[in-house]
């Protein structure tokens, strides 16, 4: 007799926990992805430097000294400025510095990457920043004696870097490629 009621209590215990309703699990959001074609090089040319930049890009000077290189279909751009040198080497590395940590309010790190390339006279820095900053990336570079040319990341809306994080990457390589093939003009 005990077997039996045992054996009944099993089963009824058994049907009611396996006879549950089934969950209904919502999908995880799906993540967008953004693949940017890989774009022809053109040439840029000004009376004091010269450099290769992405072809599906707008380039062209937006002011004395001043040019961008658009991105319509980013929304983004990049900024150029150029000064020229007289004696003032340090004071524009300064600014150019104190200009890419000012985002250290709204970024979460901030990498500086120098760059030097001897054999055609550049020096300077790159700086990724990542967060939720105005800029994604900011670069200097110079000749130490007559030029320097400073350049910034900006898009056309309010920062969330996880949604902008592929243009930010893809605009940052070109910045790289900018000044991989940037020449300076005596």
């Amino acid at each position: 007799m005990k077997n039996k009621l045992l054996v009944g209590f099993l089963v009824v215990f058994l049907l009611m926990v396996s006879c549950k309703e089934e969950q209904v699990l919502p999908k995880p959001k799906a993540k967008m992805r953004l693949e940017y074609p890989q774009g022809e090089l053109a040439d840029f040319e000004t009376e004091n430097f010269s450099f290769k930049y992405n072809q599906l890009a707008n380039a062209g000077l937006s002011g004395d000294q001043a040019y961008t290189i658009s991105y319509p279909e980013m929304k983004g751009a990049i900024f150029l400025s150029y000064k020229k040198i007289n004696g003032n080497l340090s004071q524009l590395i300064i600014d150019s510095k104190r200009l890419s940590y000012e985002h250290a309010a709204k970024a979460d790190n901030i990498v500086e990457q120098p760059y030097v390339n001897p054999d055609e006279k550049i020096y300077g820095a790159l700086f990724e920043v990542q967060g939720n900053a105005a800029s994604q990336s900011q670069f200097f570079v110079t000749d130490s004696t007559e030029h320097f040319l400073t350049g910034s990341v900006y898009f056309y809306t309010k920062p969330n870097y996880d949604s902008i994080l592929p243009a930010a990457s893809y605009l940052q390589n070109d910045i790289r490629g900018i000044i991989e093939t940037l020449r300076w003009k005596k």
